[in-house]
C-alpha cells in the first residue's frame, strides 16, 4: 500500500500519496481568496513536497467551488486609509526559493519555477486576478468546464500585477494578452483552451479522477530526473536565445547518460516491463 503523509496547515490541505503531493487552497468560504496566511502555508507545503523523495509531482487547486478568488478584499480594503491617501505597502520578495536559480526566479511569487518538480494546476472553478497569475506560474494548467478567469486586475484599478505582463503574452499572444488584461472580461473554460491558456478541460464530474490520473502517470511513467532536468531548461530557456539553450542542453547530456533513470529508460522498454524509475 502506497505511504500517505498528512500535514495540518492553516489556509492549505497538503497530502502526499502514490508520488503525488496535493496542495489544496483551503478557503472555500472565501472562494480560497489570498492572504498572508496563506502564501505562508503555500510556500512551507511546496518546500515539504520539494524534500520529499517520494514526492515526484505536485498539483495544486481549491477546496469548494472555486481555485482562488485572488486577493482577500478585506486585505485590500486596508491598503487605502480613510481620507483616501493610499497607505504605503511594501512590493518585496520573501527569501529566494533557491538561491541558485536564475535570479528572475527569486520574486515574490516568480518562485514557482525553482520548485524542482513539476507543479500542476488544477483549476477547479474561479481564478481572477491573483488567483489566475498563480496558476500561470505552474508548469501546467488543467481546468473544470465550470472553471472561469479574469485578470480583474483594471476593475480595481491595479496594475498588471507580478508579471502578469510577461507570463500571459508568451501564452496567449501580445494581443489576447492586452484584451484580457485591459477588458479585465471573465472568459469561460472553452475560451481559455481556444487561446491557449489552460492545456486540457475537462468536465467537472470526471476533473477529479482525470486530474488524479494524469498526476499518477506524470509520477510514475516517466523519469523523475527528467522532469527535473526539463522544467528548469524550459524555464531558463525563457531568458535564453536559441544557440544558449542547445549549449546549455549540451551540456545537460552527458550527466543524463550516465544517469540510473536512463539505463532505466532503456531497459524498461527492452524487456517491455513497467518502468522503475528512481530519480538518479
Amino acid at each position: 500500500m502506497a505511504d500517505t503523509t498528512v500535514r495540518t496547515y492553516e489556509d492549505i490541505l497538503y497530502s502526499a500519496e502514490d508520488g503525488v503531493a496535493w496542495v489544496t487552497l483551503n478557503r472555500p468560504d472565501k472562494l480560497n481568496a489570498w492572504r498572508g496566511e496563506m502564501d505562508r502555508d503555500v510556500r512551507l507545503a511546496m518546500r515539504e513536497a520539494a524534500n520529499d523523495e517520494s514526492v515526484r509531482v505536485i498539483v495544486l487547486t481549491g477546496a469548494g467551488k472555486g481555485f482562488c478568488a485572488g486577493a482577500d478584499m478585506g486585505m485590500l480594503q486596508t491598503i487605502q486609509t480613510g481620507d483616501g491617501a493610499t497607505t504605503r505597502v511594501a512590493v518585496g520578495s520573501p527569501p529566494a526559493w533557491d538561491p541558485a536559480s536564475n535570479p528572475n526566479f527569486q520574486k515574490q511569487y516568480s518562485w514557482f519555477p525553482a520548485v524542482p518538480k513539476p507543479i500542476v494546476a488544477a483549476i477547479n472553478g474561479p481564478a481572477a486576478g491573483l488567483g489566475m497569475i498563480l496558476s500561470l506560474y505552474c508548469d501546467i494548467r488543467i481546468a473544470s468546464d465550470s472553471a472561469k478567469f479574469t485578470t480583474a486586475f483594471a476593475r480595481r484599478g491595479l496594475v498588471a500585477e507580478h508579471g502578469i505582463s510577461w507570463l500571459l503574452p508568451r501564452l496567449v499572444g501580445f494581443s489576447a494578452a492586452a484584451d484580457l488584461l485591459y477588458s479585465a472580461r471573465v472568459i469561460t473554460a472553452a475560451e481559455a483552451l481556444q487561446m491557449r491558456l489552460v492545456n486540457r478541460v475537462i468536465p467537472a464530474a470526471d476533473f477529479s479522477s482525470e486530474i488524479a490520473a494524469y498526476a499518477r502517470m506524470l509520477a510514475h511513467e516517466v523519469s523523475p530526473r527528467s522532469l527535473r532536468e526539463m522544467k528548469r531548461e524550459i524555464w531558463n530557456a525563457q531568458f535564453q536565445t536559441l544557440g544558449d539553450a542547445i549549449e546549455s542542453a549540451n551540456a545537460d547530456m552527458p550527466p543524463s547518460f550516465r544517469s540510473e533513470d536512463f539505463r532505466e529508460g532503456v531497459a524498461h522498454f527492452v524487456e517491455k516491463r513497467p518502468a522503475k524509475f528512481t530519480g538518479r
